[in-house]
C-alpha cells in the first residue's frame, strides 16, 4: 500500500502494450522503442494519458533558422564583398586616369583641355566607388569591430574623391571654358554678367572641396591595415592641396563681379612697388596709377609720381605708439614708405590718405604689385612699348625698370617717369583686350602665391573676404597669428637692392620632443657690377660717414608668431645683437646688415613649428617670392 510500485497489468498485457504506457520523463520516441518487458514506473494518481511532448520539431525549426542564418550571411558576405571590390576597383580607376596629374594639381588640369576625357572618366570611376561604399549592407558592417573601421575609411575616401571629381572639376572646367570663350572680348572688356554664375559655382566647389578634405583629415592612417594607411595618407595630402589651391579662390571669387563693376564704376589705385629700394611689402612705391573699372572695362583715368603727390613729408594719419617705434614718422610722412609695415591693410590706409590730400579723389581699392608680377602679365599679354624706343619683353622688363632706367635717366623725376609709362603702357594694353584670359588668370594666381600682388577693398564685405586670404597680405591683422615673418628694408636710401640675391631655406628641423621648431636661414648675396661707386647717388645713395659708396645696407626684422616669444637670430653662426620692439602681439628684433660688393651673409634664426609645420611671410624680392615653407616629412 505505498505511494508507487510495480502494477501489474490485466489480462496478461505488457506495460508496452498498455493503453497509454509510457516514461515522461523522456520523450516518446526512446519510450516507444524500450523492451516489452520492461517495468514502467507511474506516479500514483497520473493520468492514464500521456502529453504530446513538441521539443523533437523545436530542435528542428532551430536548426533550419541557423542554416538559415548561415546562408544569409554568407550571402551578404559575398555581397559586401563583391561592393568592396567595386569600390577599391573604380578608385584604383580613378587614380590611373589621373595618371601623372598629382590631384592637388587637379584644379589645374581641369584647365586644360587635353585632359577632359581624362577627367570625365575619373568623375565616373569616383562615382561608382562612391555608390559602392554606400550600400546599405557597407553601412550596417561599419559597425563591425576593426573591420568596421576600415569599411568606413573607404567609404570616407570615397565620398571625398567623388565630391572633388563630381563638383570641384566641373566647376573649373566652367571657369576654363568661360575664359577660353566669350569672357573677354576683343576690345578687353569682361562680360561681368557671364562671369556671375561661374563664380558662385566655384565658390559652392571651394566650400566642397573644404569639406572633403576635413572629412579625409579627420581619419586616424595608423588605425588602418597597411594597404589602407598608404593611400589614405596620400589622399590625405592630395586634398590638402585642392583645399588650399581653390579655398582662397572661393573666398575671393564672390567679390569679383563687384569689383569689375557690374554694379556700378569702380576706381582702384595701383601701386608700383620699386624692388630695387626695398620694403616690408616688396620695394617703396614707385608710382600711382588711377584705373577706372566698369561693366568690365578698365581704362586708366590718372597717373602721379610719388614726387607729384602735394603735402608730401607731412603726416596723413596718426601713428600708433608701435608704429613710431618701429619706423618713426617716416610710416606716415612719406607714402614710399607706406610699405614699410607688412600688414598691406594699413600700407592702403596711408595710401588712400596721402592720394585725397592730393585731390585725387576717393577710391574704391587699392592694388599693389612688382616688377616680377609685371612681368608676368607682360608674358600674358605680349611685349610692350618701351618708352626709350622698342619693345619690352618678359625676359628684360625687371631688369629695364630696376637698373638700366637709373643709369638712362640718373634724375629721379626722370626715372620716375619712365617707371610710370611702362606700368601705363601695360595696363593699356590689359585694358585693349591684349593676352589670352587663361594666362592673364595664371599670371595673376602666380602673383598671388608669391605675395607679389596684395589687394585691398574700401568696401567693407569684399574687405572681410580678402583680409582673410594671402592676398589682402594682412600679416598682422588677418588670421595668420601663428605665422611669424623675416622682411627686408633699405637702409641705403638707394637703389642698390637690384642687385641683391636673397633666399631662404631651412635647416635643422626638430620634429619631435616638447619645442619642436626649425632653423631659416636667409640668404643674402649682394654683387653689384664692377665701379658701382661711380653710378648716380640716387643709385648707390648716402650710407654714411666711413662707409664707402656702393655699400649695402638693409634692416632685417624678424617677427615672432604673435603672442610667441622673441626669436634668437645670429649672423654668420655669432649672435646678432639689435633693437628689439613689439607689434600688435609680436616680439619684433631689428638686425643692421651691411654688406660690400661681393659680400655674402646669413642670418639663422629658429622658428617653432606648430603641427609640424611653419609658414614664413618675409619680402618678396627679385630672387625670391614672398613666403617660405616648412614641412616634417
Amino acid at each position: 500500500m505505498g505511494t508507487s510500485g510495480t502494477r501489474a497489468e490485466p489480462d496478461g498485457a505488457t506495460g508496452a502494450d498498455a493503453p497509454g504506457s509510457g516514461e515522461r520523463a523522456v520523450d516518446g520516441e526512446r519510450a516507444a522503442d524500450a523492451p516489452a518487458d520492461r517495468p514502467t514506473t507511474v506516479a500514483v494518481g497520473e493520468p492514464a494519458a500521456v502529453r504530446p511532448v513538441a521539443r523533437p520539431r523545436r530542435r528542428r525549426t532551430v536548426a533550419r533558422v541557423l542554416a538559415l542564418v548561415a546562408v544569409v550571411l554568407l550571402l551578404l558576405g559575398a555581397w559586401l564583398a563583391s561592393r568592396v571590390w567595386q569600390a577599391v576597383t573604380a578608385l584604383q580607376d580613378a587614380r590611373d586616369l589621373l595618371g601623372g596629374v598629382a590631384l592637388e594639381t587637379s584644379v589645374d588640369a581641369a584647365l586644360d583641355p587635353a585632359l577632359a576625357d581624362d577627367l570625365a572618366d575619373a568623375r565616373a570611376a569616383t562615382s561608382r566607388a562612391a555608390a559602392a561604399s554606400t550600400d546599405p549592407v557597407w553601412r550596417a558592417a561599419e559597425h563591425l569591430p576593426w573591420a568596421g573601421e576600415q569599411l568606413a575609411a573607404v567609404r570616407v575616401v570615397a565620398d571625398a574623391l567623388d565630391a572633388v571629381a563630381g563638383e570641384v572639376l566641373p566647376a573649373v572646367e566652367d571657369l576654363r571654358d568661360l575664359l577660353g570663350g566669350a569672357v573677354r572680348g576683343p576690345d578687353g572688356r569682361v562680360d561681368v554678367e557671364a562671369l556671375v554664375p561661374v563664380v558662385a559655382r566655384v565658390e559652392q566647389a571651394a566650400a566642397t572641396a573644404s569639406g572633403a578634405h576635413a572629412d579625409v583629415a579627420a581619419l586616424d592612417p595608423d588605425r588602418l591595415v597597411g594597404p589602407l594607411a598608404g593611400p589614405v595618407r596620400t589622399t590625405q595630402d592630395a586634398l590638402a592641396g585642392v583645399d588650399a589651391a581653390l579655398g582662397p579662390a572661393g573666398r575671393t571669387a564672390g567679390v569679383l563681379p563687384a569689383m569689375l563693376g557690374v554694379d556700378g564704376p569702380r576706381t582702384y589705385l595701383v601701386l608700383a612697388l620699386n624692388t630695387a629700394e626695398l620694403r616690408a611689402a616688396g620695394g617703396i612705391v614707385g608710382t600711382l596709377v588711377a584705373v577706372r573699372v566698369e561693366d568690365g572695362r578698365v581704362t586708366l583715368a590718372d597717373r602721379r609720381t610719388t614726387r607729384g603727390l602735394a603735402g608730401a613729408g607731412r603726416l596723413v594719419l596718426p601713428l600708433t605708439a608701435e608704429e613710431s617705434a618701429l619706423w618713426g614718422d617716416d610710416l606716415g610722412r612719406w607714402v614710399q614708405n607706406a610699405v614699410s609695415t607688412p600688414d598691406f591693410p594699413r600700407t592702403a590706409e596711408l595710401v588712400v590718405a596721402h592720394w585725397a590730400r592730393s585731390g585725387g579723389g576717393p577710391v574704391d581699392g587699392v592694388l599693389a604689385t612688382d616688377a616680377v608680377a609685371v612681368a608676368g602679365l607682360v608674358g600674358a599679354t605680349g611685349p610692350v612699348p618701351d618708352p626709350d624706343g622698342g619693345d619690352l619683353g618678359a625676359d628684360r622688363l625687371a631688369t629695364a625698370l630696376l637698373r638700366d632706367a637709373y643709369v638712362a635717366h640718373p634724375e629721379p623725376a626722370d626715372s620716375d617717369d619712365y617707371f610710370g609709362a611702362v606700368v601705363a603702357g601695360i595696363l593699356d594694353a590689359v585694358g585693349a583686350g591684349a593676352g589670352d584670359p587663361r594666362d592673364l588668370l595664371a599670371a595673376g594666381r602666380d602673383a598671388v602665391d608669391e605675395r607679389r600682388l596684395r589687394v585691398w577693398s574700401a568696401h567693407p564685405d569684399e574687405q572681410e573676404r580678402l583680409v582673410a586670404t594671402v592676398a589682402g597680405g594682412a600679416f598682422t591683422s588677418g588670421p595668420f597669428a601663428d605665422q611669424p615673418g623675416i622682411f627686408l628694408d633699405d637702409a641705403t636710401q638707394a637703389k642698390l637692392g637690384a642687385y641683391l640675391t636673397t633666399g631662404v631655406t631651412f635647416r635643422d628641423a626638430r620634429c619631435t620632443g616638447p619645442d619642436p621648431a626649425v632653423t631659416a636661414v636667409l640668404r643674402l648675396d649682394y654683387r653689384p657690377p664692377v665701379g658701382i661707386e661711380g653710378f648716380p647717388r640716387y643709385v648707390t645713395g648716402t650710407p654714411g660717414p666711413d662707409v664707402p659708396l656702393g655699400t649695402l645696407l638693409t634692416a632685417v626684422s624678424v617677427w615672432s608668431a604673435q603672442d610667441g616669444p622673441p626669436l634668437v637670430v645670429t649672423r654668420d653662426g655669432a649672435p646678432a645683437t639689435g633693437s628689439a620692439a613689439a607689434a600688435d602681439g609680436r616680439r619684433v628684433q631689428r638686425i643692421a646688415s651691411q654688406l660690400a660688393p661681393g659680400q655674402v651673409q646669413e642670418l639663422a634664426v629658429d622658428v617653432p613649428l606648430r603641427d609640424g609645420a611653419v609658414t614664413l611671410w618675409t619680402t618678396p624680392t627679385l630672387t625670391q617670392p614672398g613666403v617660405a615653407t616648412y614641412r616634417c616629412g
